[in-house]
């Protein structure tokens, strides 16, 4: 099981030795993560769930999922506000820095490589782009006091806006129908789809060079902390929990439920509390934080679910 890890690893580092060197230009990671974001990875998703349309016990496997992605979101979100006192913006960040995790730079060549099928980190991507990303910014104009119809409008329609979203969408419809691709589409679907696992991982690297911009405020290292424990090993040990003695996963199915729940923080955390004015400087500790410990915790858990 370790031999699978070795390549996300090893090409993870590759990136990040590129951006330390600066070998690609410093507009290489936000290039890139377009391109992986915008064109590669709907690509590989689309072909994933045309070709492997979700089934199985994929309904317990969410259930589990979701309850303990609310469960820890909301333990975070209570601590920003009762034990750290922070208002409402980085209540909402911290939750979601505790229990958002990284599907798609991580999530989806974590899944590929150990598991071998990607359809249930679709799903996970669908429950976040389409019902937490607009509650988050929901909370955060409402932190903002910003209720203007045009923010709403735009806000509402985030999901439709999504390509990430678009192509889970059309896969999982085409897949539900066994309705296959053309071949010479489906072909340069595939050879697309090919670059998403290594252009994300690499881009993963490149985001993990630090580059300042953390809004000039003190680090916060007991919240870090507290977020990072709750990311990287209270909310996949829940997950365990719920799928395999509540809902009674086992095999493949909980396996790739408890890989997902041990994705780290999201780097959507980071774009959004920038986006809002709120601290940077924590919710880019915790991305690094947990996605560092990640190595090890989904090689262990892989290890020892495999």
């Amino acid at each position: 099981m370790l031999a699978a890890f070795v390549p996300i690893w090893a090409l993870t580092a590759v990136g990040f030795i590129a951006g330390r060197s600066g070998v690609l230009g410093a507009p290489a990671v936000d290039v890139l993560g377009r391109f992986v974001f915008y064109v590669a990875m709907p690509a590989a998703l689309l072909n994933t769930l045309t070709r492997q349309p979700i089934g199985g016990p994929a309904g317990r496997a969410v259930a589990a999922f979701s309850i303990a992605t609310l469960v820890i979101g909301a333990v975070g979100f209570c601590a920003a506000r009762w034990l750290f006192r922070r208002p409402l913006a980085e209540q909402t960040i911290a939750g979601m820095a505790c229990a958002y995790v990284n599907a798609g730079n991580l999530g989806i060549p974590v899944m590929m490589q150990v598991v071998g099928d990607a359809s249930f980190i679709a799903v996970v991507l669908l429950i976040q782009t389409s019902i937490l990303t607009p509650v988050i910014l929901g909370t955060l104009d409402i932190a903002q006091s910003e209720h203007a119809t045009g923010r709403w409008r735009r806000l509402l329609t985030v999901p439709l806006r999504s390509p990430v979203m678009l192509a889970c969408l059309a896969g999982v419809v085409l897949g539900a129908a066994h309705v296959h691709l053309p071949r010479l589409v489906g072909d340069a679907v595939a050879l697309l789809g090919n670059a998403a696992v290594p252009s994300a991982l690499v881009a993963l690297g490149l985001s993990l060079v630090p580059r300042g911009g953390g809004d000039g405020e003190a680090r916060r290292p007991a919240e870090v902390t507290l977020a990072v424990l709750l990311k990287s090993l209270v909310q996949p040990l829940l997950c365990f929990l719920l799928a395999r003695v509540v809902f009674g996963l086992t095999g493949e199915a909980l396996l790739a439920v408890v890989l997902c729940s041990a994705l780290p923080t999201a780097q959507n955390t980071f774009v959004f509390a920038r986006a809002y004015g709120v601290d940077g400087t924590f919710s880019r500790d915790v991305i690094v934080a947990s996605t560092g410990l990640s190595m090890a915790t989904l090689t262990v858990a892989a290890t020892l679910l495999q």
